[in-house]
């Protein structure tokens, strides 16, 4: 008889083997992997009394605290649904999500309790709200107070299949409304088997936790790492000396987190010159880094650079960037290189790139087109929505709408997104590959490149640039610098100088924001 893959299978493993040790560390408070558990029962039947049943979604608005953590584990207790919401949104996002997904129960933080009550009078679905370090001036439940009225016996569990439903993540929504991936257990298992063995995940790993948990369950990071009984730490709000600190408090062994967060991490290290571990492994997710980073990571701050490549849909991660023993002899400035492209895709994945037709384009490191997956990460769907579904995933295959090649070593680079990409006089331009030649500017802390309307040659590449500190670096240095890196149709043709990028909580630069920024201002360049 197969058994089903079924998330609750590694915390259980946890307990198990690793039920003493230190699980989580939350500011001043600290659990290991039996309290833990215990927390996750009582958090079980206190959902359970107030009527969550099988396939329920739950919903939290949380930062990474172990309130967000053990809510994971206690929803999967009650066959339900985890809707992990971005904490950056307004409060009519959360009114649409809410509603849109079913949500029965809210959690939420007290410091966001202010965007839910605006809209708490229309929310068509949720019977409950409990509120995390709660503080007066609130009708909510308390959750503290709330979790105490329950036992810690071990909680009996819905019988689970493996395609059931465990996570419900809603997408950024740049255009039109946010779409709901309907990831299963079989989707999150998998993929957490495979990532453990790629990130080389092992029980000695103290795991600091940047990239937020509702961004993709944080890489499904709250899943590999439990199963491996390593220790988990959480940073509520996180900041390069913040980072540092628990980096060198704690010993830390791995970090996921964004390029641009990983840009003020060497910024801070440039300035700061902090203690540091000299064993840590980074692992980026997000746009292709400048080779410049790696290079500044691995050689001067000593850690190990992992790039990785995914999105929410294939849950996440689809390829992974090192070294194959076969191009250890190249020489470092060609690995740096390797090193911050997409990568190659992990096992049980299939990644190929393809032409307007479908057919696969050349390994030649130059032929684009569109990145497509195929692997057991690939989700159900889309939520309610089966006509979004459909032009998302054909034949088995998710077409992620990024654009990028292959080379003769099997290495994919992804070159941009598809509404990214600027059509300048009939050639394309990667923003990426401009972003990319900015960095190595010495002035330029952060850039992020956008197509503009030019009345000769229909859109060219615009540069929004945030420069360091004291700097004095003018629009006309900023394009000739780029005129003498790149063929001149790649280059920019004008700047906007701004104090800091509009980001997502994950740290993912939200170019969508420039771009009205941009319009509102109604110039075209001649």
């Amino acid at each position: 008889m197969n058994v089903p893959l079924v998330l609750t299978d590694f915390l259980d493993r946890a307990v198990d083997f690793y039920g003493e040790k230190k699980a989580i560390i939350d500011e001043n408070r600290e659990l290991t992997y039996n309290e833990l558990n215990g927390r996750v029962n009582r958090l079980s039947r206190g959902m359970h009394s107030m009527g969550v049943k099988k396939g329920d979604h739950v919903a939290y608005l949380a930062s990474n605290t172990i309130e967000m953590y053990e809510g994971f584990y206690a929803i999967y207790q009650l066959g339900a649904v985890m809707v992990p919401l971005n904490i950056r949104l307004k409060p009519e996002d959360y009114l649409f999500i809410l509603n849109h997904s079913e949500s029965k129960i809210l959690f939420v933080d007290q410091d966001f309790y202010h965007l839910i009550l605006p809209i708490k009078d229309k929310l068509e679905t949720v019977e409950h709200i409990v509120v995390h370090y709660k503080e007066n001036g609130t009708s909510e439940l308390s959750y503290d107070e709330w979790l105490t009225g329950f036992s810690e016996a071990p909680f009996p569990r819905e019988t689970l299949e493996e395609n059931d439903i465990a996570s419900l993540l809603y997408t950024s929504g740049t255009t039109g409304d946010p779409k709901g991936v309907m990831l299963t257990h079989r989707n999150n298992y998998l993929h957490a088997i495979t990532t453990m063995h790629h990130l080389r995940v092992t029980d000695e790993d103290v795991l600091l936790h940047v990239l937020p948990m509702f961004h993709v369950n944080g890489w499904g990071s709250p899943f590999y790492y439990t199963a491996n009984g390593a220790t988990q730490i959480f940073l509520r709000k996180s900041s390069p000396k913040a980072i540092f600190d628990e980096i060198a408090e704690h010993n830390v062994s791995v970090v996921h987190m964004a390029p641009t967060v990983l840009n003020s991490l060497i910024q801070y290290f440039d300035e700061e010159q902090p203690e540091r571990s000299d064993k840590l492994r980074v692992v980026i997710a997000g746009s292709a880094p400048p080779v410049a980073f790696v290079e500044k990571v691995e050689k001067e701050i000593g850690w190990e650079f992992v790039q990785v490549y995914g999105m929410t849909e294939s849950s996440p991660l689809s390829t992974i960037s090192r070294i194959l023993p076969q191009y250890e002899h190249l020489p470092k400035e060609v690995k740096y290189e390797l090193k911050a492209k997409a990568g190659t895709p992990m096992i049980g994945t299939k990644v190929k790139v393809v032409d307007e037709l479908g057919e696969e384009v050349p390994h030649d490191g130059e032929t684009v087109g569109e990145v497509i997956v195929r692997g057991n990460g690939v989700m159900k769907g889309y939520w309610k929505n089966e006509q979004a579904t459909l032009q998302t995933v054909k034949d088995g295959w998710l077409h992620t709408g990024d654009v990028g090649h292959i080379n003769e070593m099997g290495y994919l680079t992804i070159t941009d997104r598809k509404k990214d990409i600027i059509i300048s006089g009939g050639e394309n331009i990667s923003s990426i590959e401009v972003e990319g030649v900015l960095y190595d500017h010495p002035d330029i802390l952060e850039a992020a490149v956008i197509a503009v309307p030019h009345e000769k040659w229909g859109e060219t590449p615009h540069a929004y640039i945030v420069l360091r500190k004291d700097s004095t670096l003018t629009e006309s240095e900023v394009i000739e610098f780029s005129r003498s890196k790149l063929a001149h149709f790649k280059a920019i043709t004008s700047v906007t100088f701004i104090d800091e990028l509009p980001k997502t909580a994950s740290g993912k630069i939200q170019k969508v924001h420039l771009r009205t920024n941009y319009s509102d201002s109604t110039h075209i360049h001649k």
